[in-house]
């Protein structure tokens, strides 16, 4: 697949998914459940149909490492979701998942021993005083938008703190997960299709769990209003149009990152997927007319400069066709 097809993928994947995850999350908050065995479900039935050939094949990484990464992929997916059931705004939601440069290099450094150039830590302090600005302005906004009583004021404030709670831990257990992953394909190969699979197939017997809030859901989106399905002529209850669409989305984005992972450095996937970032922040706030000051483009601005002087892309620019990139030897 070229490159530009697997770019396109990205970004037509991971932004309109953003877009029906907003939709969904707008009429119903605490939707973050369903959304997510959805998300599973597909990717775990189409991966047992075509990586695991109907589990004839056996996987190349034991299936005891892939336990333990999926304990912490299953509980990261449920936590962010869930987050925005928290007074967590979307763009907030989007702009505190782009500080895992952050997580990545704190534990790097602590569980790898790496260092890192005075250029890195400089680009990781703007990342860390863009997303600070986000969330204190983000948190005065929830205070002055609660009701006029200073108990209900409060409470939002507490449900606001809990959800920034909630995409720390997040953030810290998505970096050491991805530390697990590397070292896994460092001892066993890279097979990032089958850790797709088994990242998705092995956590569905998690979702007994929430089966009562997945059904409540359910429930909801059955009495939603009808919508014609355009071409097909076939009318469903709306947020079972958004949900699908999102489930398919987020599949299209995954793939094409995953394909990006096999065609192109990591420098180009780590851009791209800053850049796709950016492209979904920026549709959010103008489409859905979500709360943004002058104070939150600034916060945006540092987060995702910081992000591209990480990639180090300005220094790489200039290198010359059919030549490695320059890479940070402390890294």
């Amino acid at each position: 697949m070229h490159p530009a097809f697997a770019v396109g993928l990205v970004f037509a994947g991971c932004c309109s998914n953003v877009i029906f995850l907003e939709l969904l999350a707008r009429k119903h908050p605490g939707c973050g459940n369903i959304v997510t065995f959805a998300q599973f479900l597909f990717i775990a039935v189409e991966g047992f149909l075509f990586e695991a050939d109907l589990g004839r094949k056996r996987p190349a990484i034991p299936i005891r490492y892939y336990g333990a990464m999926v304990a912490m992929f299953f509980t990261v997916s449920v936590v962010n979701n869930y987050a925005l059931n928290l007074n967590i705004a979307m763009p907030l939601h989007m702009i505190f998942r782009s500080g895992s440069l952050i997580a990545n290099m704190i534990l790097g450094i602590i569980i790898l021993k790496k260092r890192y150039s005075i250029f890195k830590y400089t680009s990781i302090a703007l990342v860390s005083v863009g997303i600070f600005i986000c969330t204190f302005m983000s948190a005065k906004q929830v205070t002055s938008q609660s009701s006029s009583s200073e108990n209900d004021g409060f409470q939002a404030f507490a449900w606001w703190l809990l959800g920034i709670g909630a995409l720390t831990f997040a953030l810290l257990m998505s970096a050491r997960m991805g530390i697990f992953q590397e070292t896994l394909y460092r001892q066993f190969g890279k097979h990032s299709k089958e850790a797709l699979f088994y990242n998705h197939a092995l956590p569905l017997p998690g979702f007994i769990f929430l089966a009562s809030d997945i059904y409540d859901h359910a429930v909801l989106f059955n009495k939603s209003e009808l919508y014609q399905v355009p071409v097909v002529g076939v009318s469903v209850p709306i947020m079972w149009f958004y949900l699908l669409m999102n489930v398919i989305t987020q599949y299209v984005c995954i793939r094409g990152v995953f394909t990006l992972t096999t065609e192109c450095t990591s420098l180009t996937v780590t851009l791209v997927v800053t850049l796709r970032k950016f492209v979904s922040l920026i549709f959010s706030i103008l489409y859905f007319r979500n709360p943004f000051t002058l104070w939150h483009w600034l916060g945006t601005v540092f987060v995702f400069l910081g992000t591209l002087m990480y990639t180090e892309v300005w220094s790489n620019l200039g290198t010359p066709k059919g030549q490695p990139p320059k890479e940070d030897k402390r890294n």
